[in-house]
């Protein structure tokens, strides 16, 4: 089995198990599940990250230089140490499944990119600061609304200073969400600034174009003119 293969193979059952588990994880930390359900729930849960161990471990093992795709693949690593991050690769499969088929351009990808990122991203965020925050001594984010809300201000790095971590693991989680906010808005700056200057140098190309078409007529109409008067005389230039 080569690495390819692997990868092809292994992408959308990865993409479930990153689902259910994400999925699992947010009702731990804003249900409540019942007690007779936590042992078989955890029991999943461990499951679920021992594909993704396996993944990683199959990922390292199949390529052909490992150190090389070690320092590459970094985030694979703290995937397996904070499963609950492996949800963003569903992002990896939107072209798998036709979502930007209908966009005619990669501009278009990009856009339908950073739309499910940041939603994905903002959702995992909450789920994560709540799950670390709730229970802290003087914390200000306790329910789901304020974790949303804060995920919300602090991707587009607003920060209205009105909720904040108070825990060292929720200012980690808040220092990511910090990064990837600033990451994204110059995604989105970026394909806007080459949105503009496209609809505005078309104009321009397509004159530049029809005035090049011109001058070749003309020159062409030159060409042939000459000729007729060549035969016309004879074909012996005048003195």
């Amino acid at each position: 089995m080569t690495y390819a293969h692997w990868t092809r193979v292994s992408e959308w059952p990865l993409a479930a198990a990153a689902l259910v588990f994400f999925g699992i994880y947010a009702w731990l930390v804003i249900g409540e599940p019942p007690t007779a359900l936590e042992i078989a729930i955890e029991v999943v849960l461990v499951i679920i990250w021992a594909v993704f161990v396996l993944d990683y471990v199959m990922r390292l093992a199949l390529t052909t230089n490992r150190v090389q795709w070690f320092v590459r693949h970094l985030h694979l690593l703290a995937i397996v140490i904070l499963p609950f991050f492996r949800p963003l690769y569903l992002i990896r499969l939107i072209s798998l499944v036709g979502l930007l088929s209908k966009a005619s351009a990669f501009r278009g990808q990009v856009t339908m990119y950073l739309v499910t990122a940041s939603s994905m991203l903002i959702l995992i965020a909450s789920v994560a600061i709540l799950d670390v925050e709730q229970d802290a001594p003087g914390a200000l984010i306790t329910s789901f609304g304020d974790a949303i809300w804060w995920a919300f201000v602090t991707i587009t790095t607003v920060g209205y200073g009105d909720l904040y971590p108070v825990t060292t693991a929720g200012r980690l989680v808040a220092a990511g969400l910090m990064v990837a906010g600033i990451a994204l808005l110059g995604s989105v700056t970026a394909t806007f600034a080459s949105w503009f200057v496209e609809r505005v140098a078309a104009p321009a190309t397509a004159a530049a174009a029809e005035t090049d078409e011109v001058d070749e007529d003309r020159v062409q109409s030159a060409a042939e003119a000459s000729a007729a008067s060549s035969r016309g005389s004879g074909g012996t230039p005048s003195a």
